[in-house]
């Protein structure tokens, strides 16, 4: 705590980045095998059990079955019932948008690369998204995140691999363009409804 002509000031640490987003892209087609279950049981712990215990993902191995039920549910935890509701029946650009807003919501990194670089450049006009745009990111983060500066290099290329899998399977990237989604009303009805709207994960002008 620091102390300027009198006033205490108070240093804030933001809180570590969940730095587990190295698997499964956008995980769109698991949604639709998890999401009837989630309807008819309305618990998670079960529907990941079940996931993971049926091989309903197809995973090769039990131990990449356990890993992308774990995934998958902790995803779509953060959707909303009518989110959910809506994804069980959406057409696939919709499902594919509602996943990228559960990935964003899960994952603060993912968000703020969402919001700052992506939404961010597109808003300035610049449609162009590298590697290197996720480099500068990285190291600009890692002044204020120390978990950034320790993490394994094999680490932080798969984080950024999967995150721009994930960014084209959402149709929000395209041989490095950024696209900007045709949004049904539906999706930025839901987005909008958070406070601030998860619009701002999306490279989108307004929510109008």
């Amino acid at each position: 705590m620091a102390s300027t002509a009198g006033v205490q000031v108070v240093a804030t640490v933001p809180a570590p980045y969940r730095l587990s987003f190295v698997v499964g892209g956008l995980l769109s087609a698991e949604a639709t095998i998890a999401v009837p279950l989630y309807l008819r049981l309305h618990d998670w712990t079960a529907v990941r059990a079940a996931l993971a215990e049926d091989n309903l993902l197809h995973a090769r191995t039990r131990a990449t079955g356990v890993r992308l039920a774990r995934e998958v549910v902790q995803r779509m935890s953060t959707l909303s019932d009518a989110e959910l509701y809506h994804l069980a029946t959406a057409l696939s650009p919709d499902r594919r948008h509602l996943m990228w807003a559960a990935a964003c919501r899960h994952y603060e990194i993912v968000a703020d690369f969402a919001h700052e670089v992506l939404r961010g450049s597109y808003l300035r006009g610049i449609h162009a998204l590298s590697a290197e745009d996720f480099e500068r990111f990285w190291d600009a983060k890692a002044l204020w995140h120390s978990e950034l500066e320790a993490t394994k290099p094999s680490t932080r290329a798969k984080i950024r691999t999967n995150l721009f899998l994930a960014m084209r399977q959402a149709g929000l990237l395209e041989e490095g363009g950024i696209v900007a989604p045709l949004l049904s009303p539906e999706v930025r009805l839901l987005l909008d409804q958070r406070a601030p709207s998860d619009l701002r994960f999306f490279p989108v002008r307004s929510s109008l």
